[in-house]
Protein backbone atom coordinates (compact mmCIF):
# COMPACT_ATOMS: atom_id res chain seq x y z
CA UNK A 1 0.00 0.00 0.00
CA UNK A 2 0.96 3.40 -1.00
CA UNK A 3 1.26 6.34 0.85
CA UNK A 4 1.36 10.26 0.00
CA UNK A 5 4.22 12.63 0.02
CA UNK A 6 2.55 14.57 2.84
CA UNK A 7 1.62 11.20 5.21
CA UNK A 8 5.25 10.09 4.82
CA UNK A 9 6.08 13.19 6.09
CA UNK A 10 4.36 13.28 9.24
CA UNK A 11 5.28 10.03 10.05
CA UNK A 12 8.95 10.92 9.74
CA UNK A 13 8.47 13.97 11.62
CA UNK A 14 7.09 11.29 14.56
CA UNK A 15 11.30 9.88 14.77
CA UNK A 16 12.49 13.46 14.13
CA UNK A 17 13.51 14.61 10.55
CA UNK A 18 13.94 17.43 9.56
CA UNK A 19 12.01 18.81 6.32
CA UNK A 20 10.47 21.96 5.35
CA UNK A 21 7.32 23.62 6.64
CA UNK A 22 4.49 22.75 4.62
CA UNK A 23 0.47 22.38 4.76
CA UNK A 24 -2.36 20.27 2.59
CA UNK A 25 -5.15 22.24 0.15
CA UNK A 26 -8.00 20.98 -1.63
CA UNK A 27 -8.63 23.96 -2.95
CA UNK A 28 -6.92 27.22 -4.72
CA UNK A 29 -8.24 29.14 -2.01
CA UNK A 30 -7.03 26.98 0.84
CA UNK A 31 -3.99 26.85 -1.32
CA UNK A 32 -3.20 30.26 -1.16
CA UNK A 33 -4.31 30.59 2.78
CA UNK A 34 -1.66 28.12 3.35
CA UNK A 35 1.28 29.85 1.63
CA UNK A 36 0.59 32.82 4.03
CA UNK A 37 0.73 31.01 6.91
CA UNK A 38 4.32 29.25 6.06
CA UNK A 39 5.23 32.47 5.39
CA UNK A 40 8.69 33.58 3.64
CA UNK A 41 8.69 34.75 -0.69
CA UNK A 42 8.62 31.55 -2.53
CA UNK A 43 6.51 27.68 -2.02
CA UNK A 44 6.33 24.84 -3.78
CA UNK A 45 2.83 23.77 -4.88
CA UNK A 46 3.19 19.67 -5.02
CA UNK A 47 0.32 17.16 -6.40
CA UNK A 48 -0.33 14.64 -4.21
CA UNK A 49 -0.30 11.41 -6.06
CA UNK A 50 1.28 8.15 -5.93
CA UNK A 51 3.75 8.38 -8.16
CA UNK A 52 7.03 9.07 -8.76
CA UNK A 53 8.76 11.82 -11.37
CA UNK A 54 5.77 14.33 -10.88
CA UNK A 55 8.56 17.31 -11.64
CA UNK A 56 9.14 16.52 -15.10
CA UNK A 57 5.04 15.68 -15.40
CA UNK A 58 4.35 19.47 -14.21
CA UNK A 59 2.95 18.05 -10.65
CA UNK A 60 5.19 20.44 -9.34
CA UNK A 61 5.27 24.42 -9.45
CA UNK A 62 7.44 26.95 -7.87
CA UNK A 63 5.67 30.06 -7.27
CA UNK A 64 6.18 33.48 -5.87
CA UNK A 65 3.51 34.79 -4.29
CA UNK A 66 0.24 33.78 -3.13
CA UNK A 67 -1.23 34.61 -6.29
CA UNK A 68 0.79 31.83 -8.08
CA UNK A 69 0.21 29.52 -5.34
CA UNK A 70 -3.65 29.83 -5.93
CA UNK A 71 -3.22 30.15 -9.63
CA UNK A 72 -1.05 26.91 -9.66
CA UNK A 73 -3.46 24.71 -7.40
CA UNK A 74 -6.19 26.24 -10.20
CA UNK A 75 -4.68 24.54 -12.47
CA UNK A 76 -3.17 21.01 -11.22
CA UNK A 77 -6.62 20.42 -8.78
CA UNK A 78 -9.12 18.03 -10.79
CA UNK A 79 -6.45 17.30 -13.53
CA UNK A 80 -4.54 13.94 -14.22
CA UNK A 81 -1.08 13.34 -13.75
CA UNK A 82 0.72 11.59 -16.27
CA UNK A 83 4.01 10.38 -15.27
CA UNK A 84 5.90 7.37 -16.95
CA UNK A 85 5.15 5.47 -13.98
CA UNK A 86 1.48 6.16 -14.05
CA UNK A 87 0.93 4.73 -17.49
CA UNK A 88 -1.65 6.68 -20.28
CA UNK A 89 -4.45 6.90 -17.68
CA UNK A 90 -2.19 9.17 -15.35
CA UNK A 91 -3.44 9.93 -11.60
CA UNK A 92 -6.34 12.29 -10.49
CA UNK A 93 -4.48 15.33 -8.41
CA UNK A 94 -7.83 16.00 -5.15
CA UNK A 95 -5.06 17.65 -2.46
CA UNK A 96 -1.93 19.23 -2.82
CA UNK A 97 0.73 19.92 -0.73
CA UNK A 98 2.28 23.45 -0.12
CA UNK A 99 5.79 23.71 0.85
CA UNK A 100 8.16 26.26 1.94
CA UNK A 101 11.45 26.29 -0.30
CA UNK A 102 14.36 26.03 1.21
CA UNK A 103 18.18 26.63 -0.10
CA UNK A 104 19.61 23.50 -1.71
CA UNK A 105 23.97 23.29 -1.51
CA UNK A 106 24.24 19.88 -2.38
CA UNK A 107 21.53 16.51 -3.23
CA UNK A 108 21.71 13.28 -1.59
CA UNK A 109 19.95 10.07 -2.14
CA UNK A 110 18.84 7.41 1.00
CA UNK A 111 16.60 4.30 0.29
CA UNK A 112 15.36 1.78 2.79
CA UNK A 113 13.87 -1.30 1.00
CA UNK A 114 12.74 -5.02 1.93
CA UNK A 115 15.47 -7.26 0.56
CA UNK A 116 13.39 -10.28 0.12
CA UNK A 117 16.08 -13.12 -0.86
CA UNK A 118 18.29 -11.69 2.38
CA UNK A 119 15.37 -11.39 4.20
CA UNK A 120 16.69 -8.56 5.23
CA UNK A 121 16.33 -4.51 5.44
CA UNK A 122 18.74 -3.28 2.46
CA UNK A 123 19.97 0.59 2.89
CA UNK A 124 21.06 2.42 -0.65
CA UNK A 125 22.29 5.74 -0.11
CA UNK A 126 24.50 8.22 -2.93
CA UNK A 127 25.60 11.61 -3.37
CA UNK A 128 23.88 12.20 -6.65
CA UNK A 129 20.46 12.68 -5.37
CA UNK A 130 17.27 14.23 -7.28
CA UNK A 131 17.53 11.06 -10.18
CA UNK A 132 15.77 7.89 -10.08
CA UNK A 133 17.75 5.13 -8.05
CA UNK A 134 18.01 3.04 -11.64
CA UNK A 135 19.67 6.37 -13.48
CA UNK A 136 21.65 6.55 -10.50
CA UNK A 137 22.86 2.87 -10.64
CA UNK A 138 23.47 3.32 -14.55
CA UNK A 139 25.28 6.34 -14.96
CA UNK A 140 27.29 6.60 -11.25
CA UNK A 141 27.38 3.80 -9.68
CA UNK A 142 30.69 4.40 -7.91
CA UNK A 143 28.42 7.06 -5.65
CA UNK A 144 25.92 4.47 -4.11
CA UNK A 145 26.60 3.07 -0.57
CA UNK A 146 24.90 -0.25 0.39
CA UNK A 147 24.66 -1.65 3.63
CA UNK A 148 22.06 -4.39 5.45
CA UNK A 149 20.56 -5.12 8.70
CA UNK A 150 20.53 -7.99 10.60
CA UNK A 151 17.14 -8.17 11.65
CA UNK A 152 17.97 -9.94 15.11
CA UNK A 153 20.44 -7.02 16.14
CA UNK A 154 18.47 -3.83 14.12
CA UNK A 155 20.50 -0.86 12.68
CA UNK A 156 23.82 0.12 14.69
CA UNK A 157 25.08 3.57 15.20
CA UNK A 158 28.17 2.59 13.27
CA UNK A 159 25.82 1.90 10.35
CA UNK A 160 24.57 4.61 9.98
CA UNK A 161 27.91 6.63 10.65
CA UNK A 162 29.85 4.64 7.14
CA UNK A 163 26.92 5.67 5.15
CA UNK A 164 27.09 9.69 6.34
CA UNK A 165 31.52 9.38 5.66
CA UNK A 166 30.03 7.71 1.96
CA UNK A 167 28.37 10.40 1.41
CA UNK A 168 31.00 12.60 1.46
CA UNK A 169 29.25 14.92 4.11
CA UNK A 170 30.89 17.30 6.09
CA UNK A 171 31.97 16.46 9.84
CA UNK A 172 29.48 19.11 11.15
CA UNK A 173 26.73 17.17 9.55
CA UNK A 174 27.47 13.98 10.29
CA UNK A 175 25.97 13.38 13.27
CA UNK A 176 22.29 15.00 11.98
CA UNK A 177 23.01 12.73 8.89
CA UNK A 178 23.58 9.63 11.12
CA UNK A 179 20.44 11.18 13.34
CA UNK A 180 18.35 11.11 10.32
CA UNK A 181 19.32 7.51 9.19
CA UNK A 182 18.32 5.60 12.02
CA UNK A 183 14.95 7.78 12.29
CA UNK A 184 14.09 6.68 8.80
CA UNK A 185 15.22 2.76 9.62
CA UNK A 186 13.17 3.22 12.80
CA UNK A 187 9.64 4.55 10.40
CA UNK A 188 10.61 1.56 8.50
CA UNK A 189 10.72 -1.06 11.43
CA UNK A 190 7.75 0.48 13.44
CA UNK A 191 5.07 0.26 10.66
CA UNK A 192 6.13 -2.38 8.75
CA UNK A 193 7.35 -0.58 5.59
CA UNK A 194 8.41 -2.18 2.80
CA UNK A 195 9.98 0.49 1.04
CA UNK A 196 10.72 4.45 2.51
CA UNK A 197 13.09 6.90 -0.51
CA UNK A 198 14.17 10.27 0.21
CA UNK A 199 14.76 11.67 -2.69
CA UNK A 200 16.44 14.18 -2.94
CA UNK A 201 17.62 14.36 1.04
CA UNK A 202 19.53 17.56 1.13
CA UNK A 203 21.91 19.93 2.83
CA UNK A 204 20.75 23.22 3.57
CA UNK A 205 22.05 25.87 6.03
CA UNK A 206 23.95 23.39 7.77
CA UNK A 207 21.10 20.99 8.50
CA UNK A 208 19.96 17.92 6.75
CA UNK A 209 16.37 17.76 5.62
CA UNK A 210 13.96 15.24 3.46
CA UNK A 211 13.02 17.79 0.44
CA UNK A 212 10.45 14.87 -0.83
CA UNK A 213 9.72 10.97 0.49
CA UNK A 214 7.65 8.18 -0.73
CA UNK A 215 6.63 5.01 1.74
CA UNK A 216 5.07 1.55 0.67
CA UNK A 217 3.49 -0.66 3.20
CA UNK A 218 3.53 -4.28 3.35
CA UNK A 219 -0.37 -5.28 2.91
CA UNK A 220 -0.24 -8.12 5.35
CA UNK A 221 0.97 -6.72 8.09
CA UNK A 222 -2.03 -3.58 7.64
CA UNK A 223 -3.92 -5.81 10.57
CA UNK A 224 -1.84 -4.67 13.29
CA UNK A 225 -1.52 -1.17 11.44
CA UNK A 226 -4.38 0.53 11.83
CA UNK A 227 -3.28 4.04 11.91
CA UNK A 228 -1.55 3.27 8.47
CA UNK A 229 -4.41 1.31 7.04
CA UNK A 230 -6.43 4.91 7.59
CA UNK A 231 -3.78 6.69 5.40
CA UNK A 232 -5.17 4.30 2.15
CA UNK A 233 -6.13 6.40 -0.51
CA UNK A 234 -8.22 4.53 -2.69
CA UNK A 235 -8.63 7.16 -5.53
CA UNK A 236 -5.19 6.74 -6.41
CA UNK A 237 -5.79 3.00 -7.11
CA UNK A 238 -6.58 1.31 -10.04
CA UNK A 239 -10.71 0.63 -9.43
CA UNK A 240 -10.14 -3.20 -10.35
CA UNK A 241 -7.42 -4.10 -8.20
CA UNK A 242 -9.43 -1.88 -5.46
CA UNK A 243 -12.51 -4.23 -6.21
CA UNK A 244 -10.28 -7.29 -5.40
CA UNK A 245 -8.66 -6.33 -2.54
CA UNK A 246 -11.52 -5.18 -0.86
CA UNK A 247 -13.01 -9.19 -1.33
CA UNK A 248 -9.61 -10.62 -0.78
CA UNK A 249 -8.60 -11.48 -3.81
CA UNK A 250 -5.13 -11.69 -4.81
CA UNK A 251 -5.45 -9.33 -7.91
CA UNK A 252 -3.19 -7.40 -10.42
CA UNK A 253 -4.71 -5.38 -13.72
CA UNK A 254 -2.69 -5.88 -17.07
CA UNK A 255 -3.88 -4.13 -20.22
CA UNK A 256 -4.70 -7.34 -21.98
CA UNK A 257 -8.44 -9.20 -22.83
CA UNK A 258 -8.09 -12.30 -21.93
CA UNK A 259 -9.49 -12.54 -17.97
CA UNK A 260 -8.11 -15.35 -16.19
CA UNK A 261 -8.94 -16.87 -12.86
CA UNK A 262 -6.53 -19.25 -11.29
CA UNK A 263 -5.19 -20.42 -7.72
CA UNK A 264 -1.98 -20.15 -7.24
CA UNK A 265 0.74 -17.71 -8.03
CA UNK A 266 2.96 -20.02 -10.25
CA UNK A 267 -0.13 -21.45 -12.22
CA UNK A 268 -1.20 -17.80 -11.92
CA UNK A 269 2.23 -16.91 -13.85
CA UNK A 270 2.70 -19.84 -16.33
CA UNK A 271 -1.12 -18.97 -17.64
CA UNK A 272 -0.11 -15.54 -18.44
CA UNK A 273 3.10 -16.90 -20.13
CA UNK A 274 1.07 -19.65 -22.37
CA UNK A 275 -1.53 -16.90 -23.11
CA UNK A 276 1.03 -14.65 -24.65
CA UNK A 277 2.87 -17.55 -26.10
CA UNK A 278 -0.33 -17.91 -27.98
CA UNK A 279 -0.42 -14.65 -28.93
CA UNK A 280 -3.16 -13.27 -26.77
CA UNK A 281 -2.47 -10.65 -24.00
CA UNK A 282 -3.63 -11.26 -20.20
CA UNK A 283 -6.04 -9.01 -18.65
CA UNK A 284 -5.23 -9.88 -14.97
CA UNK A 285 -3.25 -11.92 -12.68
CA UNK A 286 -5.79 -13.44 -10.09
CA UNK A 287 -5.45 -16.13 -7.96
CA UNK A 288 -8.04 -17.12 -5.83
CA UNK A 289 -6.36 -18.75 -3.21
CA UNK A 290 -6.50 -22.65 -1.16
CA UNK A 291 -9.83 -23.40 -0.35
CA UNK A 292 -12.05 -21.59 -2.99
CA UNK A 293 -15.75 -21.80 -2.20
CA UNK A 294 -18.36 -21.42 -4.73
CA UNK A 295 -19.16 -17.64 -3.25
CA UNK A 296 -15.57 -16.97 -3.49
CA UNK A 297 -15.23 -18.22 -7.10
CA UNK A 298 -18.42 -15.97 -8.50
CA UNK A 299 -16.27 -12.99 -6.20
CA UNK A 300 -13.58 -13.68 -8.65
CA UNK A 301 -15.66 -13.50 -11.80
CA UNK A 302 -17.21 -10.09 -10.48
CA UNK A 303 -13.61 -8.87 -10.25
CA UNK A 304 -12.13 -9.71 -13.31
CA UNK A 305 -15.42 -8.36 -15.37
CA UNK A 306 -14.91 -4.97 -13.47
CA UNK A 307 -12.77 -4.44 -16.43
CA UNK A 308 -14.34 -3.57 -19.40
CA UNK A 309 -11.72 -4.49 -21.81
CA UNK A 310 -12.59 -8.51 -20.94
CA UNK A 311 -13.73 -10.13 -24.18
CA UNK A 312 -12.72 -14.10 -22.86
CA UNK A 313 -12.42 -15.29 -19.35
CA UNK A 314 -9.84 -18.41 -18.83
CA UNK A 315 -10.23 -20.20 -15.46
CA UNK A 316 -7.78 -22.78 -14.82
CA UNK A 317 -7.57 -24.52 -11.38
CA UNK A 318 -5.39 -27.50 -10.26
CA UNK A 319 -7.12 -28.50 -7.01
CA UNK A 320 -4.91 -29.84 -4.32
CA UNK A 321 -6.43 -27.85 -1.02
CA UNK A 322 -9.40 -26.63 -3.67
CA UNK A 323 -11.71 -29.17 -4.74
CA UNK A 324 -13.04 -28.87 -8.93
CA UNK A 325 -16.45 -29.55 -8.19
CA UNK A 326 -16.41 -26.24 -5.55
CA UNK A 327 -15.04 -24.31 -8.70
CA UNK A 328 -17.40 -26.02 -11.32
CA UNK A 329 -20.26 -24.72 -8.81
CA UNK A 330 -18.48 -21.16 -8.45
CA UNK A 331 -18.79 -21.00 -12.55
CA UNK A 332 -22.45 -21.93 -12.47
CA UNK A 333 -23.39 -19.79 -9.65
CA UNK A 334 -21.53 -16.98 -11.80
CA UNK A 335 -22.95 -17.78 -15.05
CA UNK A 336 -26.46 -17.48 -13.27
CA UNK A 337 -25.83 -14.56 -10.77
CA UNK A 338 -23.13 -12.48 -12.03
CA UNK A 339 -24.12 -12.84 -15.95
CA UNK A 340 -20.88 -13.77 -17.97
CA UNK A 341 -21.99 -13.07 -21.62
CA UNK A 342 -19.05 -13.97 -23.18
CA UNK A 343 -16.63 -17.17 -23.85
CA UNK A 344 -15.76 -18.93 -20.96
CA UNK A 345 -12.86 -21.47 -21.05
CA UNK A 346 -12.84 -23.50 -17.91
CA UNK A 347 -9.66 -25.73 -17.42
CA UNK A 348 -10.04 -28.13 -14.49
CA UNK A 349 -7.29 -30.47 -12.85
CA UNK A 350 -6.92 -32.63 -9.73
CA UNK A 351 -9.17 -33.63 -6.46
CA UNK A 352 -12.68 -34.14 -7.97
CA UNK A 353 -12.05 -33.12 -11.19
CA UNK A 354 -14.96 -35.65 -12.85
CA UNK A 355 -17.27 -34.28 -10.34
CA UNK A 356 -15.99 -30.80 -11.63
CA UNK A 357 -16.53 -31.50 -14.94
CA UNK A 358 -19.77 -33.18 -14.60
CA UNK A 359 -21.48 -29.94 -13.26
CA UNK A 360 -20.45 -28.05 -16.10
CA UNK A 361 -21.39 -30.33 -18.74
CA UNK A 362 -25.04 -30.86 -16.58
CA UNK A 363 -25.60 -27.12 -15.67
CA UNK A 364 -22.89 -25.47 -18.18
CA UNK A 365 -22.78 -26.93 -21.45
CA UNK A 366 -22.10 -23.55 -23.12
CA UNK A 367 -18.49 -23.41 -20.93
CA UNK A 368 -15.70 -24.42 -23.26
CA UNK A 369 -13.40 -27.27 -21.35
CA UNK A 370 -10.07 -27.96 -22.09
CA UNK A 371 -7.57 -30.57 -20.38
CA UNK A 372 -4.20 -28.74 -20.13
CA UNK A 373 -3.27 -25.04 -19.62
CA UNK A 374 -1.84 -25.12 -23.74
CA UNK A 375 -5.35 -26.72 -24.86
CA UNK A 376 -6.89 -23.65 -22.26
CA UNK A 377 -4.81 -21.02 -24.11
CA UNK A 378 -5.50 -22.30 -27.62
CA UNK A 379 -8.98 -21.89 -27.07
CA UNK A 380 -9.00 -19.00 -25.27
CA UNK A 381 -7.38 -17.25 -28.31
CA UNK A 382 -9.23 -19.00 -30.81
CA UNK A 383 -12.41 -17.48 -28.95
CA UNK A 384 -11.39 -14.11 -28.63
CA UNK A 385 -10.34 -14.20 -32.89
CA UNK A 386 -13.92 -15.17 -32.89
CA UNK A 387 -15.25 -12.72 -30.99
CA UNK A 388 -13.33 -10.18 -32.49
CA UNK A 389 -14.77 -10.97 -35.88
CA UNK A 390 -17.72 -10.85 -35.09
CA UNK A 391 -17.81 -7.79 -33.36
CA UNK A 392 -16.16 -6.55 -37.06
Amino acid sequence: MDIHEYQAKELLATHGIRMPRGGLAYSPEQAAYRATEIGGDAWVVKAQVHSGARGKAGGIVLCKSDKEVAAAAEKLLGQKLVTHQTGPAGKLINRLYIEETVPIEKELYLGFVLDRKEERIMIVASSSGGMEIEQIAEQEPDSLVRASVDPGLGMREFQAREIAFGLGLDGALIGKAVDTILGCYRVFRDFDASMLEINPLVVSKNEVIALDAKMSFDENALFRRPEISELRDKSQEDARETFASDRGLSYVGLDGDIGCIINGAGLAMATLDMIKLEGGEPANFLDIGGGASPDRVAKSFRAVLQDKNVKVILVNIFAGINRCDWVAEGVVKAIEEVGVNMPLIVRLSGTKVDEGKAILREKAPSVITADTLKDAAVAAVAALKQTQKNAA
